[in-house]
């Protein structure tokens, strides 16, 4: 792996730069095919900032730290960079052994992925967008997709934070 750290707005010194080279390499052996690994590090007044990115396989992995002393902003991008690291693990294991299995997640920490757990079909009956509007009311939901009997487009009609009710349409144009 090529490890470059540059410094912006300060002079890098060799132990610096032995530690942030030090701390970026221990991902190999999480990741045996990182090609390159760019550090910068910079100081804007009394905020040490610290990013590094990672490329994988055409991936990139990119997580920055600040904190008010260059070492520990150092500690801190590379806690950030393990935990993608370890997500990015996950996907590339889940992706091998296919859809529909689940994996363990090791820290509680870890936000997980969300999954579709419920589908639904209906027969979607050609409609204004104030009878949707009447019959998300009905239903008491906060949206109500439909077929819009003008347009024959898919509508969806949904609450609004002021109380009243948006519209969503689709605008043609894209292929």
């Amino acid at each position: 792996m090529n490890v470059i750290v540059t410094g912006r707005h300060m002079d890098v010194t060799e132990n610096l730069k032995n530690y942030a080279e030090e701390k970026v390499r221990k991902f190999e052996k999480y990741l045996s095919n990182i090609s390159e690994a760019m550090v910068t590090l910079s100081v804007e007044k009394y905020r040490h900032k610290a990013e590094v990115l990672l490329k994988v396989n055409g991936v990139l992995i990119q997580a920055e730290g600040t904190t008010g002393e260059m070492y520990s902003s150092i500690d801190n991008v590379v806690e950030k960079l393990e935990k993608q690291v370890k997500k990015y693990k996950e996907k590339l294991v889940s992706h091998r052994k296919g859809e529909g299995k689940t994996f363990q997640v090791e820290s509680k920490e870890e936000e997980r992925q969300p999954e579709i757990i419920k589908r639904k079909s209906f027969e979607m009956k050609p409609m204004t967008p104030e009878e949707a509007a009447m019959q998300m009311d009905l239903l008491s939901k906060a949206f109500f997709v439909f077929t819009n009997s003008s347009s024959g487009d898919i509508n969806v009609v949904y609450k609004r934070d002021d109380g009243n009710i948006g519209l969503i349409e689709p605008r043609g144009g894209a292929s």
